[in-house]
């Protein structure tokens, strides 16, 4: 079987500075095989010298990337570019995807896009969900603007733009940004500078900080008094959890929780395999296929997960929680 392609996703409100950062990043080594996927061409704004002329809708750039539009709909798109790719039509093959979102864009449904379709989840799998902030005005377009704390809240990695502008100065940006999404962290650039090697290495598979990182300090996930909108908390279990109480917790968070279930990340400890952990995470009432790693990252194999959530009670979800572990367990020792 072919390695799965990874699929970032960069998202973030009108001027954060997602054109400036994409266009950096397009000349780094790291991204000179990806093909990036945006709503309209002339949205993002690309640097007139990194494009190449084409009548096609797949555009080759002067750094080896591969750039196309939305068509009306992201997963015919992204079935056309595979398609493409495995015919050899394309004039650079490709190991990587971006999409670039619109300011205004909720990425949730392109995050179910791409955990929902079948034959999209066998060729792709989702990597980073990068997040840009702007530091001049960051903070006011996050009390004004739903969308954007929900971008926020969704990230595996946010970066703060235009330092320069501010002499680096971020402190308070970076505390609500911390508020909203506690296990995400926050990278700075300046002029659009980034490493794209930190930026878009996985965080739930190798070349990333692991599990531990992408979780963060779960014990310390506690936010409630920042947005009254969106918190974040964590959920940590001792003992390990049957892969049945797993699956209808799940379950029961897609059917009662739906929308207002923002992200879940957690690494679980499944009693019926005690030495390989599962890395679950979701987006709202759906959730992806958990990947097995090989080996704790740390001796402590508590099951951890950190939601973030917009009017969930902690309490609730603590209880639903051990409902169905009770349940599932008063089950298996009847049998």
């Amino acid at each position: 079987m072919k390695p799965a392609i990874p699929v970032s996703v960069l998202t973030g409100f009108l001027g954060s500075g997602k054109t400036t950062l994409l266009a950096r990043l397009l000349r780094q080594p790291e991204l000179s095989r990806a093909a990036v996927i945006i709503n309209e061409f002339g949205e993002i704004g690309l640097d007139h010298e990194l494009v190449e002329a084409s009548e096609d809708s797949v555009v080759a750039l002067t750094t080896g990337c591969l750039c196309c539009k939305v068509r009306s709909d992201l997963t015919e798109t992204l079935h056309d570019l595979l398609r493409r790719r495995d015919a050899g039509a394309l004039p650079r093959q490709f190991d990587h995807i971006v999409i670039e979102t619109s300011g205004l864009a909720d990425p949730a449904p392109i995050l179910h896009a791409l955990m929902t379709d079948a034959d999209l989840a066998e060729r792709l799998t989702l990597g980073s969900v990068v997040t840009t902030v702007d530091a001049v005005a960051g903070e006011a377009t996050l009390d004004r603007e739903a969308v954007s704390r929900k971008q926020v809240a969704v990230a595996d990695r946010i970066v703060v733009s235009k330092l320069d502008l501010t002499g680096g100065d971020a402190a308070a940006l970076l505390r609500r940004v911390a508020a909203l999404n506690p296990g995400a962290p926050a990278l700075r650039a300046v002029r659009g500078e980034i490493d794209a090697a930190s930026l878009f290495a996985d965080p739930r598979r190798s070349g990333g900080p692991g599990p531990e990182g992408w979780l963060g300090d779960a014990h310390a996930h506690d936010h409630a008094d920042h947005d009254a909108e969106i918190r974040a908390f964590s959920v940590v279990r001792a003992a390990p959890i049957r892969a049945v109480a797993l699956t209808l917790f799940l379950e029961a968070l897609a059917e009662h929780c739906g929308s207002d279930l923002l992200r879940l990340k957690g690494i679980i400890n499944i009693a019926e395999s005690p030495e390989r952990p599962a890395v679950i995470h979701g987006v709202q009432h759906v959730f992806h296929a958990p990947t097995w790693l090989e080996r704790w990252p740390s001796a402590d194999r508590a099951s951890r997960m950190v939601l973030i959530t917009r009017r969930i009670p902690q309490r609730w979800v603590e209880v639903l929680l051990d409902a169905v572990i009770a349940e599932v367990d008063c089950v298996a020792a009847a049998g």
